[in-house]
């Protein structure tokens, strides 16, 4: 059991210092940084889509492919919190049959048009060829974390292939204990699934901390009891907006990992000293 430290100060829970024992990280933005991957599947789909529509859509679903999507700065750019960062892919497909019906076309067209855009863009990029980076300083935290003996655990919108071949790429898997997925049920940001993943952990929320880059995330964990949330804005290129309400931090080695005896003797010598 440890204190998280953010820049020199303990993390509370119910007014006094958080007792944790496991550590729930989000992926993409996080422990990741995937936004070059993402921006070239997401552009990759934009180009696919319209190549199948033909010339009748050519002057609106570019626009609106590019809104839906999460893309700025003529493709150069993805929206932390838009769909293609935060949502699984069968919600990213659907958004896309929905923008082509905007254009005209019927649902069952719609969906089937999306479908196949989804096809080519994973030709032109499959998955196992395109490594993520981990996010500066993550690795080193999760070292801290491991020699601490708290429990780590990914909750993610990826499905399970994508997040254990990242945790493979990086040689981190022996060091996540579970891992929840967009192919488990309830998904996030549903907080059962918070339940679901610490009932698995054998540790309960109270004594847990959620670490995120999107407000779903935190206030999925906030509803779910547990103890600390914090926001990581380092991510991605576009600033992350996260409610000022949480704990929010830049860097990971603003975050210290500090055994539960340490915190109180530091108190106590802090103490010695007034």
């Amino acid at each position: 059991m440890v204190r998280l430290l953010l820049r020199g100060e303990p993390l509370l829970f119910a007014g006094r210092p958080a007792d944790i024992r496991a550590v729930l990280f989000d992926k993409d933005g996080t422990m990741s940084r995937s936004e070059p991957k993402l921006l070239a599947l997401a552009t990759s789909r934009v180009r696919h889509c319209l190549s199948l529509v033909g010339q009748s859509a050519q002057n609106s679903l570019p626009d609106l492919l590019s809104k839906v999507y999460g893309l700025h700065g003529e493709g150069t750019i993805l929206d932390p919190a838009g769909i293609t960062a935060v949502a699984a892919r069968d919600h990213n497909l659907i958004s896309t049959a929905v923008a082509l019906t905007l254009v005209g076309h019927g649902w069952p067209e719609s969906l089937a048009l999306a479908k196949e855009t989804f096809r080519l863009a994973d030709i032109d990029h499959p998955p196992a060829l395109h490594a993520e980076e981990t996010t500066e300083g993550f690795v080193e935290f999760l070292d801290r974390l491991r020699r601490s003996d708290v429990k780590c655990a990914v909750i993610s919108n990826d499905d399970c292939s994508g997040i254990q071949r990242f945790l493979d790429q990086h040689g981190l898997s022996p060091q996540i204990s579970v891992i929840w997925s967009a192919d488990h049920h309830p998904r996030k940001p549903d907080p059962l699934a918070i339940h679901h993943l610490c009932a698995t952990l054998g540790i309960p929320p109270a004594h847990c901390a959620l670490i995120g880059d999107a407000n779903s995330d935190l206030g999925m964990a906030r509803e779910a009891g547990v103890a600390v949330m914090l926001g990581y804005r380092g991510g991605w290129q576009q600033p992350v907006q996260l409610e000022a309400g949480y704990s929010l931090f830049d860097h990971w080695q603003d975050l210290a990992v500090v055994p539960d005896q340490g915190v109180s003797m530091a108190t106590r010598s802090e103490g010695a000293k007034t």
